[in-house]
């Protein structure tokens, strides 16, 4: 399959509605795989969707994670993450094979996946460098070549690595040995070291360079077959980058990094009561945009290169920041201190700053009007620069009244979570009445899945008899055309849907994995640092035939118009 989009919102014509699904990387569970989803498990299950009429895989961000391993929070806007790399299982030793007692894991064991992954890579790569063959040869080459046009951001990348290695696998730069902590000391720390020195961290970066080379090379490898089988892959870049990346070390002049980017308080996460009472503190620093704005946003530029090379498409994960973003005078290690304060507390204690929106408060229609200039003017160079690709934007929380017209003025995709879309009377707007460019979906990798929901709302409505949730649960089922609430998450009402979503108005309809089987599990639980990213699907790949709902799939899209895309591989679209 070709994506053939125009480059130009004037000139939008829309592709046909088309069925996606969303799964994480790191939760397939595929052929041979080492206790964590990989490029050749992501072939594997483009393979699955393909065969059952689904048109597109979405995908969450999969460059290089921290410590916490959080995909939202890189230590690279450009690199990838190592763990993504398949290993062929034949060069795995009698260690390795100890070590994949984790595949069998319902979570991902990042203490044992990381570094088996890369004693394999560095094996690979020992066996690469010693190899005289006519082939390697031409191998060092492609890898040269690599290196030379990827250099802008990769020699940054390998030092930053080797400094990470030096300082005990850690990326917080800032408690680095000093002579580490900015470029310049480190390249001065660099030329102190006797030759012999200097050489092991070359090679050491070389590694790096080599393992980047790998993962470009699967990625691309993975489009390429997606193409083939008539299936578009959708990846996701997050609005910022880790306060810890390589990015904020080596440009910092683009970076405002005493404010970490966030969300305003938010009464739905009702577990975390920091979140309800002060929002979100991600801990990404925001961006200095005059400082972007002097080079005519060449990071920007870069980084949407860059992802162009292994998707059809993208989400520009928290749009709503490119209009003005939430910001917290504090990084997310001191949210207990500012918990139990009251405004002025916290003011006071944070420098007289509060957390606060920054671009303009959306209180005058000159601050607004102001706010959406800004955005428009950054989006216009993401949407020029993504080409054939098309781009989608997750406009959900606090939404400012002119973001989606906006969007929409650039032919920008929004969300739609049934949920969140009501009338003035508070009822669930119908699916059919969505505008046509928008992606419709009943929850993303942070929400709780439908069948939680469903047995939350009739729990609730036992326990208590709240009618306000049974209203909600009426209109519910209003939305998906059953007459009557089920007392439990029944096969008609996962059917019912399932149905209703394939058959909305929106442009891309996508099911997050989970919920296409009806299943309890969870990716994700903002405010909450241990588990979150860890979780697997629940059967391999291979097995995923054997769930009930499976031979319902293509009958589902069919009847919402919407399969079809994968059954002819050389069809274009658009």
């Amino acid at each position: 399959m070709v994506l053939r989009f125009p480059s130009h919102a004037v000139a939008l014509t829309l592709p046909e509605r088309i069925a996606g699904i969303l799964a994480p990387v790191f939760a397939l569970r595929g052929k041979d795989d080492l206790g964590i989803g990989d490029t050749a498990a992501m072939i594997e299950f483009i393979d699955w969707a393909a065969r059952h009429g689904f048109g597109l895989v979405k995908i969450l961000p999969i460059n290089e994670t921290g410590g916490d391993h959080s995909p939202y929070n890189a230590i690279s806007s450009h690199a990838l993450d190592p763990t993504t790399i398949h290993v062929d299982p034949e060069v795995r030793t009698d260690e390795d094979r100890i070590a994949e007692v984790a595949t069998e894991a319902e979570r991902v064991d990042y203490s044992t996946v990381k570094p088996l992954k890369s004693r394999l890579l560095a094996a690979a790569f020992e066996s690469f460098e010693s190899d005289c063959t006519a082939e390697a040869s031409i191998r060092r080459a492609a890898l040269e070549k690599f290196s030379e046009e990827e250099a802008e951001w990769l020699r940054d990348y390998t030092l930053f690595r080797v400094l990470m290695e030096r300082n005990g696998g850690s990326e917080c730069w800032d408690q680095w040995d000093k002579a580490h902590r900015s470029p310049r000391e480190a390249q001065e720390w660099l030329a102190r070291l006797p030759a012999e020195q200097q050489q092991a961290v070359e090679r050491r970066r070389r590694f790096f360079a080599y393992v980047q080379w790998i993962a470009f090379a699967q990625w691309e490898a993975v489009k390429e077959h997606a193409e083939k089988r008539g299936v578009a892959v959708m990846g996701d870049i997050p609005f910022g980058v880790s306060y810890y990346s390589v990015d904020v070390w080596s440009r910092r002049e683009l970076f405002q990094i005493r404010w970490s980017g966030g969300t305003p308080p938010d009464k739905f996460f009702k577990h975390d009561p920091f979140v309800q009472k002060w929002g979100q503190n991600w801990g990404v620093p925001l961006y200095d945009w005059e400082a972007m704005r002097r080079d005519s946003f060449q990071w920007w530029r870069d980084r949407i290169r860059g992802v162009r090379r292994f998707f059809d498409l993208f989400r520009i994960d928290h749009v709503l920041g490119f209009y003005r973003v939430f910001a917290f005078p504090w990084r997310p290690e001191r949210n207990e201190e500012f918990l139990p304060l009251d405004a002025a507390e916290a003011q006071a204690k944070a420098g007289g700053e509060i957390p606060r929106f920054l671009g303009q408060p959306d209180d005058t229609p000159a601050h607004r009007a102001h706010n959406r200039s800004h955005g428009e003017e950054i989006l216009k160079v993401i949407v020029s620069e993504a080409g054939e690709g098309r781009v989608v934007g997750e406009d959900l929380g606090e939404v400012p009244k002119y973001v989606r017209p906006s969007l929409k003025s650039l032919g920008i995709a929004g969300y739609k979570i049934p949920a969140w879309e009501r009338d003035v009377d508070g009822r669930w707007i119908p699916a059919s009445d969505y505008e046509h460019l928008s992606l419709v979906t009943y929850g993303t990798h942070d929400h709780e899945p439908l069948r939680v929901t469903w047995e939350k709302l009739v729990a609730e409505a036992v326990r208590s008899d709240n009618q306000e949730v049974r209203v909600e649960m009426r209109e519910f089922c209003r939305y998906v055309g059953l007459r009557r609430p089920p007392s439990s998450f029944t096969p008609e009402l996962h059917e019912a849907l399932l149905r209703t979503l394939f058959a909305s108005n929106s442009w891309l309809a996508v099911v997050m994995i989970t919920d296409l089987f009806g299943r309890t599990e969870r990716f994700n639980l903002p405010g909450v640092g241990s588990g979150n990213w860890t979780q697997r699907i629940h059967r391999p790949i291979a097995e995923l035939d054997a769930e009930p709902i499976v031979m319902k799939i293509r009958g589902i899209l069919e009847s919402g118009l919407r399969c079809g895309a994968s059954a002819d591989p050389n069809r274009v679209i658009g």
